[in-house]
């Protein structure tokens, strides 16, 4: 599927890991029969619906990055612009406003997690066609439940890069609901991230 031009993917992957003990991204994890790092296996629900995503990691994540680009393969990795957040540390907001300053022209940014290995395609795909369609924000939903990825607008630009935190846009999200396309999915996918060991049980 070809990537909108005016449409940015992406994926934040500057998470320190404390509460998994290791890295989570690059924990082995089977899914469908298939054995990839943990980052792997989200990223590639993207790369079905992106040409090209915008990936943030912490400093220093060479290993990460080349781990990743390994177990995906030549073809694949090329879809991937790494992008390091030298603020990473101070929270997730700093990966995103990392993630919107190197995509600035885009008309809006699609925004995941690296630790959701299960979000579906439909999602992705769901809130990229809101924004298309003019949605000001568009995330998928479940039992009237919101669910990620979540989509931004380019009138949020600013917004966006003023933001602080460990919260991300959850402070914008919660102002502007009435604003929000949300995108029926039947599959518990697009609540499920992996923050400690146990969680790999929900795959």
């Amino acid at each position: 599927m070809s990537e909108p031009s005016d449409i940015a993917a992406i994926v934040l992957a500057a998470g320190a890991s404390r509460r998994f003990g290791t890295d989570k991204l690059l924990h082995p994890v089977t899914l469908h029969g298939v054995t990839l790092p943990l980052a792997a296996h989200s990223l590639l629900s993207w790369q079905e619906t992106f040409g090209h995503i915008t990936v943030v990691t912490r400093p220093g994540a060479d290993t990460f990055c080349g781990a990743i680009e390994t177990a995906l393969g030549a073809i694949k990795s090329e879809q991937i612009r790494w992008i390091e957040c030298a603020d990473a540390t101070q929270g997730m907001a700093a990966s995103m406003v990392c993630g919107v300053r190197a995509n600035l022209a885009a008309a809006g940014w699609l925004i995941g997690l690296a630790d959701m290995p299960v979000v579906p395609v439909a999602a992705i795909a769901g809130v990229r066609k809101a924004l298309l369609a003019g949605a000001a924000l568009a995330a998928p939903s479940r039992d009237d439940r919101r669910g990620h990825p979540v989509g931004f607008a380019s009138r949020y630009r600013d917004e966006l890069l003023l933001l602080r935190g460990d919260t991300g846009a959850r402070r914008l999200l919660e102002r502007d609901i009435s604003k929000l396309v949300e995108i029926n999915i039947d599959d518990a996918g697009i609540f499920v991230d992996i923050d400690i060991p146990g969680d790999l049980q929900s795959l």
